[in-house]
């Protein structure tokens, strides 16, 4: 009763709270109209699953996207491998008729709540993960907090891109992600353009750069030296580089660093010195790391 006489006594105070849940009202009424639409459209256009299979195996055969498509890391003595975050993507892309994304719910006490979501509008399946993320990072320092708007949304960003991987892994077939896979493989095995010693030398190279691994740190993991790698070796290799790209794993998880030595790796040399222009380009966006044909695979 006090609360109705407060605000018969100021009106301003009871409009205001009124208007808050207009507003609150029209939004949810727009954002569902928007919902109801899609799914219109989704029913009146059905996806060509013959089609969409199609458009997925052709952009496997783009070699920018095959050699970002996979991850690997090590799991109870073997190797465990997967769509990396790109393909997966790709595929709900190409898939057609699906809403999918990172949604920040709320921050507060220095973290986020977000939630990771895949939906086909066409069946009515949806996958979603919520999640929590400190605005903070641990580091050789110590722990680093963040404040800056931009640093909180690219963690939660980063975060959530694991979590919307397994959501749109959760609605694709899991055939049209195996074929995707091998079609990725094929376009990696079918279309090097430049020697194999060449590309792990520019392997070695972004190895040592961004994550301080040496020539002798991969010899060591794979038993052999560099000049017995082959084609899948590279492929490996590559794949590695993409689960410590994508922070799945860790230097650790891989490499012993006792084996790493001061003095530079021998091919890296040889190939640097017989290159009289580098051929690696740094693209400056969000992270820094080498873009290149030839180079390893990227996230």
């Amino acid at each position: 009763m006090s609360n109705l006489t407060d605000q018969f006594h100021n009106p301003t105070s009871y409009q205001s709270s009124q208007g808050g849940g207009v507003l609150t009202q029209v939004s949810s009424s727009r954002e569902m109209e928007e919902v109801k639409g899609q799914i219109f459209m989704a029913k009146s256009f059905p996806r060509n699953y013959y089609e969409a299979e199609r458009r997925i195996l052709d952009a496997c055969k783009r070699f920018s996207l095959a050699e970002s498509a996979m991850y690997s890391y090590p799991r109870a003595g073997t190797n465990v491998t997967g769509p990396s975050i790109r393909l997966a993507e790709v595929l709900a892309q190409n898939w057609g008729n699906i809403s999918f994304g990172v949604k920040e719910l709320e921050q507060r006490n220095g973290e986020s709540t977000a939630m990771a979501f895949c939906w086909d509008l066409e069946t009515n399946t949806r996958q979603e993960k919520t999640f929590t993320v400190k605005h903070s990072i641990k580091t050789k320092n110590g722990l680093k907090t963040f404040s800056d708007p931009r640093d909180i949304y690219e963690k939660v960003a980063n975060d959530g891109s694991r979590r919307l991987r397994a959501c749109i892994l959760g609605i694709i077939p899991g055939d049209i992600v195996e074929r995707a896979l091998k079609e990725c493989e094929l376009t990696l095995q079918g279309n090097n353009t430049e020697p194999l010693k060449d590309r792990l030398a520019n392997a070695l190279k972004m190895l040592k750069e961004y994550f301080k691994v040496t020539q002798e740190m991969v010899e060591e993991k794979f038993g052999y030296k560099i000049s017995e790698f082959t084609e899948r070796d590279y492929i490996d290799l590559g794949k590695i580089y993409n689960s410590l790209c994508d922070g799945m794993t860790k230097v650790e998880d891989w490499f012993d660093k006792d084996t790493a030595k001061q003095k530079p790796s021998s091919l890296v040399a040889e190939f640097e010195k017989s290159q009289e222009q580098p051929k690696s380009e740094v693209k400056q966006d969000d992270t820094v790391i080498p873009i290149e044909q030839t180079e390893l695979p990227l996230k």
